[in-house]
């Protein structure tokens, strides 16, 4: 379809005042951390003595990092010895009123029963200032920023039906998993990402191979043992 196609757009909204000011959400694909640029595509492996592909060469791998859109940190944020810290120039609110503090904070009792409660600590949530408007029978699975381990937090995962859900701003939850971070996460640092998925009712099913299931199996390891780039090449959409 063409990207004009209202259905098949988010619309992201943000208030007057904060146009120019607010770092846009982008595309996944635009956003693909440098590490992985950097990375070599193949490397030796000393295991089998031979030289293997890197995750650089997973087309799964990098299309969950490219696909969808990623929602940006709106400003500088500070870590220094457990504390957080930032400098935000937001105006003040006009016929809005919306938070300039690029975080927030829940209380632990609030994740009590989970692997994510500790008594001595909060949860971070990141504010977000974009609504998020869906095509109908559309919602958004928000998470967080695919395969990056290198982030100091880790963003909770929820679905939002955005399709009826777009007055309002969504803001992110997250585990801060690395207590020796001290540091600058700059503005513009992914916080989630979310992806479009269409509300459909699935049923599932469970069978046995077939004679012909297990040939197709067999036929199609053998290949790839033998040959490198054929999902890339035959099956990658």
């Amino acid at each position: 379809m063409s990207s004009n196609d209202p259905s098949m757009t988010l619309t992201f909204r943000c208030p007057q005042e904060l146009e120019g000011l607010l770092p846009k959400p982008i595309p996944a694909a635009l956003g693909v951390p440098d590490w992985l640029k950097a990375m070599p595509q193949q490397a030796f492996n000393t295991v089998n003595a031979r030289t293997t592909d890197t995750v650089k060469r997973c087309p799964p791998f990098v299309d969950a990092m490219t696909s969808g859109f990623l929602i940006p940190l709106i400003c500088d944020l500070r870590v220094e010895n457990g504390e957080f810290s930032w400098d935000n120039d937001l105006p003040p609110g006009g016929e809005l009123n919306f938070v300039r503090s690029p975080l927030g904070f829940h209380d632990a009792s609030q994740v009590t029963g989970s692997p994510l409660f500790a008594d001595d600590r909060f949860m971070v949530k990141f504010h977000n200032l974009w609504t998020i408007e869906a095509p109908e029978g559309y919602a958004l699975l928000f998470t967080h920023p695919a395969n990056r381990f290198d982030l100091p937090f880790t963003t909770l995962t929820g679905i939002v039906d955005s399709d009826r859900y777009y007055d309002n701003w969504i803001h992110f939850p997250a585990h801060w998993h690395d207590d020796n971070f001290n540091g600058v996460l700059p503005k513009g640092t992914p916080i989630a990402q979310c992806m479009p998925i269409k509300r459909d009712k699935w049923e599932m099913r469970t069978a046995t191979f077939t004679p012909e299931d297990s040939q197709r199996l067999h036929d199609l390891t053998t290949e790839m043992y033998n040959e490198t780039g054929i999902y890339r090449r035959r099956f990658r959409a």
